[in-house]
């Protein structure tokens, strides 16, 4: 069947910023030439048709109608959608579409590509014209509130806005956001992607635990120095001064002094990224990343044992650069930049080491190489 439309949704990597963005904390972020494609035809009758190429089956559902509960499947993400959309619009038109992603799923956001494809399909059927930021917004809403996990915009965010020849710097808390063009005196890197074979969805993991968590210390800090308490759903540790912290840290159970420790180190470590991405210094950049993972597993408590052996492994091989888990560390993948001279060698003493440790994973264990990329957009062959 030939379709009208073709959206084109890319995967995202987070270098440095890691489990801050829910936090209002400060993030750097790549696109990648790897994502999901949404084919797509409008029509008149209100009624969505969708069929997917990875997960298999038919999803059907009127656009015009309320959502109803989440039905545990991957149909959830288009329903999620038309939630967030008609809070602010009235959707009249549907689509008959196909998708496809071109990765394995785990660690790189897909759910957070095609939440981002199907906002941008459905404003296209209904002549419904969004500004970019509007397409983060819609699409980290439905995700949030329609598939219940408690996340930030980093990831519809580097979707929505990446650029292939720079860096997106976002600050969650404001919504300023620029993409920081790459130093012409960079080495060269492409980022190597290695897949676990192990699964797991962040919904059922312990990713919104870690959110309340995080919340939790900051209403411990504020409430051991007598500050005002807000609500639980608008605490935020980017709300507390980190001097607030050292005061009180040593009085809080230790896993809340944990994850406040991650989030305002990382917020330390994006701004050395940052410095770092500007002058071209992606040995310093690399290592930062890796210092990222580090906090991810001793601070934040992340990291699946396959997780943290992939990272453990890839830390001291040549010609990586840096890297860390991708995505909430729970599932998937590591990601690394890579000297394009070493990819051979790395891909070969990753696996044969991985190998040894995890036979299981054997067929399951993917390694890809990619390079950044522009944001979602429509593709006109």
């Amino acid at each position: 069947m030939d379709y009208k439309y073709h959206i084109f949704a890319p995967y995202r990597v987070c270098p440095i910023g890691a489990h801050v963005d829910h936090q209002h904390g400060i993030v750097t972020g790549f696109a990648i030439n790897k994502g999901v494609d949404l084919w797509f035809t409008p029509n008149d009758d209100g009624h969505v048709h969708l069929e997917s190429l990875t997960f298999g089956g038919t999803v059907d559902f009127d656009v015009t109608q309320a959502s109803q509960v989440r039905e545990k499947h991957w149909g959830d993400y288009a329903r999620g959608v038309k939630y967030a959309l008609r809070k602010r619009f009235a959707l009249k038109k549907g689509i008959n579409g196909i998708v496809q992603g071109s990765l394995p799923v785990g660690g790189l956001s897909s759910s957070a590509a095609v939440l981002v494809a199907y906002t941008m399909a459905f404003a296209k059927a209904n002549n419904i014209d969004l500004a970019p930021f509007e397409v983060v917004s819609i699409a980290s809403e439905a995700e949030r509130e329609y598939i219940g996990l408690s996340n930030g915009i980093l990831d519809q965010a580097c979707i929505t806005l990446g650029k292939k020849d720079g860096l997106l710097f976002l600050d969650c808390d404001s919504n300023d956001w620029r993409v920081i063009k790459r130093n012409p005196d960079m080495p060269d890197f492409e980022i190597g992607i290695f897949f676990s074979g192990l699964t797991r969805s962040l919904v059922n993991s312990d990713y919104n635990l870690r959110v309340y968590e995080c919340k939790t210390a900051a209403w411990n800090m504020l409430a051991y120095t007598d500050q005002p308490l807000r609500s639980f759903d608008k605490t935020f540790l980017r709300d507390v001064p980190k001097a607030t912290f050292e005061k009180t840290r040593i009085a809080m159970p230790q896993r809340f002094a944990h994850r406040a420790e991650h989030f305002y180190s990382e917020y330390r470590r994006v701004r050395q990224g940052v410095t770092a991405w500007e002058s071209g210094n992606l040995k310093l950049f690399g290592k930062l990343c890796f210092d990222s993972c580090e906090s991810s597993i001793h601070n934040y408590e992340c990291g699946s044992p396959e997780l943290i052996a992939i990272y453990e492994i890839m830390r001291k091989l040549p010609g990586i650069y840096g890297g860390r888990f991708s995505g909430a560390g729970f599932k998937g993948a590591c990601i690394a930049l890579v000297n394009p001279m070493y990819k051979e060698e790395v891909e070969k003493e990753l696996t044969q080491r991985y190998h040894e440790q995890f036979p299981e994973y054997e067929n399951t264990f993917k390694i890809y190489f990619v390079k950044p990329d522009d944001g979602a957009r429509f593709i006109t062959d």
